[in-house]
C-alpha cells in the first residue's frame, strides 16, 4: 500500500516551510526544521515541549512506531519506542504500545523531546530540600539564582547545584528531557528572583507524567505575593490575556503585558486578600500594602507580575512592572526587600509513579518575612478566609 495523504497540526508556528509535500505526504525534514525552530524561540511557559499531530486520512494498518519512523526522521526508531513507552506518543488521545496499529481517522500526538547534550558541570551550592525520592526532587527556591544555565549564565544555577548534591549527597541524577538546553530535568520554573516551591524530574518517565500534570492544570500552585497599593476586593478572579511586549527595543524584550490581540494567551489569576497594612510616614504621608494569595489555574511567563502591575498593585520591588522597595523607618540606604516580593508557596501535584497526593509548603525567605513584620509595626487588618495556605507552616506568626 503507498502512503496517503495525511493532516498534520502543530503546537507550535512551523513558519514558511510546508509540512505537507505535494500529493498529501508529511515532509520529515520540514517537521525537524519547524521543531528546531519552536526550541529556538521558546519562551518561560510551564514545560511546555513542541507537539506535532499527525492524523490518518486512510487505513494504513502499520505499526505506530514504523509510521513515526518515517515522520520523524531525526529519533532513531529504538528512541521511539522509548518515547511510547514513556507516554509522549498518544494515539486519540490515549498511551499506545509501538505495536499499535493505525487506522483511518487515528490522531498521533506526539511530544517531540530533546536530543542527549551537554553534561552539567556539579557546583556546591546550598540547597533547601522539602522532600525527594529517586523519582523527584522539591526545593524551597532562593532568591537571586536562575533555574538553568541560559545565555551567558552558564554556572551557579539550580541545575549545576543539583549535579554536585546528587553525585555527593543523595544520588540519582535528572532527567535527559531538556537536556540539550542544559534543562534536564525542568518541569516548570521560576523567575530568577521569585523563591518557592520547584519541582525537578529524576527520570523520564516521572518528568513525562508530572510535564503531563502540568500541561492538563492538575497542578495546585499558590504563591504568595506583597504588592503596592490596597486591594479592596477580598478575592477577586483576574482573566486577562497575557502577551509579549509589542517593543523588541532593549529593556522590553523581556516583559509581557495584557493584550487583547492574537498573541495574547488566556491567563487566569485567582488573587484572594490575606493582610492589608497601612503605614505612615512622615515625609510621603500614608502608605497601604497588601499581603495576597494567589491560585495560579495557567503558567503564562510573568503571569501574577503583569496582572497585579496591570491592575495597580506591582509587587513591592518588581523594578521590571513598576514596583519599588520596601524601607524602613529608620533607614533609608538599604531597603528591607530590594526584588520582587514573590514566593512560590505551596506545590501539590499526583506522585507520578505512585499516585499519592503530594502537597508541599515553602517557608517563606528572611527577606520577605522581615517586609511582613514591618508593615505590621503599623494599621495590619486580617483576612482570615482569605486563602488556604497556613501562616505558621510559611514561618508567620
Amino acid at each position: 500500500m503507498s502512503d496517503a495523504p495525511e493532516g498534520i497540526s502543530t503546537s507550535f508556528d512551523p513558519g514558511e516551510r510546508p509540512l505537507i509535500l505535494p500529493g498529501g505526504k508529511v515532509d520529515p525534514e520540514a517537521v525537524r526544521f519547524a521543531v528546531e525552530r519552536a526550541r529556538e524561540a521558546a519562551g518561560n511557559d510551564d514545560a511546555e515541549l513542541p507537539k506535532v499531530t499527525f492524523t490518518l486520512q486512510r487505513d494504513l494498518g502499520s505499526r505506530l512506531d514504523k509510521y513515526l519512523t518515517s515522520r520523524i526522521t531525526f529519533l532513531s526508531r529504538n528512541q521511539l519506542q522509548t518515547l511510547i513507552a514513556e507516554g509522549g506518543v498518544l494515539v486519540n488521545g490515549n498511551r499506545a504500545k509501538p505495536s499499535t496499529k493505525l487506522r483511518l481517522g487515528d490522531a498521533v500526538e506526539v511530544t517531540i523531546p530533546p536530543p542527549p547534550s551537554k553534561k552539567t558541570v556539579p557546583e556546591q551550592i546550598p540547597l533547601e530540600v522539602l522532600y525527594e525520592d529517586r523519582h523527584l526532587i522539591v526545593l524551597n527556591k532562593r532568591p537571586d539564582i536562575i533555574v538553568h544555565p541560559a545565555r551567558s549564565e552558564l554556572s551557579g544555577t539550580m541545575i549545576n547545584a543539583l549535579a554536585w548534591h546528587f553525585e555527593h549527597e543523595s544520588g540519582g541524577t535528572l532527567s535527559t528531557v531538556g537536556d540539550e538546553y542544559a534543562r534536564p530535568g525542568v518541569v516548570h520554573r521560576l523567575d530568577r528572583n521569585t523563591t518557592g516551591c520547584i519541582v525537578f524530574a529524576k527520570d523520564d518517565e516521572a518528568h513525562w507524567k508530572l510535564g503531563r500534570q502540568f500541561e492538563e492544570r492538575t497542578v495546585d500552585k499558590r504563591y504568595v505575593a506583597l504588592v503596592q497599593g490596597r486591594f479592596h476586593a477580598d478575592a477577586e478572579v483576574i482573566e486577562l490575556p497575557i502577551g509579549p511586549h509589542p517593543s523588541r527595543e532593549k529593556g522590553y524584550r523581556e516583559k509581557y503585558v495584557v493584550r487583547h490581540d492574537d498573541l495574547g494567551k488566556p491567563s487566569t489569576t485567582i488573587c484572594r486578600v490575606r493582610e492589608r497594612y497601612r503605614l505612615h510616614e512622615r515625609a510621603v504621608g500614608d502608605q497601604e500594602f497588601t499581603l495576597v494569595e494567589l491560585e495560579l489555574k495557567t503558567g503564562r511567563t510573568h503571569q501574577i507580575r503583569v496582572h497585579l502591575s496591570h491592575l495597580g498593585y506591582p509587587l513591592v520591588g518588581d523594578d521590571m512592572y513598576s514596583g519599588r522597595p520596601l524601607y524602613a523607618r529608620d533607614r533609608d540606604d538599604t531597603p528591607v526587600i530590594g526584588r520582587q516580593a514573590l514566593h512560590a508557596a505551596l506545590l501539590a501535584f499526583e506522585h507520578p509513579i505512585s499516585g499519592e497526593h503530594l502537597v508541599h509548603v515553602a517557608p517563606l525567605p528572611a527577606d520577605l518575612v522581615a517586609a511582613i513584620e514591618h508593615l505590621r509595626t503599623g494599621e495590619t487588618a486580617r483576612v482570615e478566609t482569605g486563602g488556604t495556605v497556613s501562616m505558621t507552616r510559611l514561618g508567620l506568626g
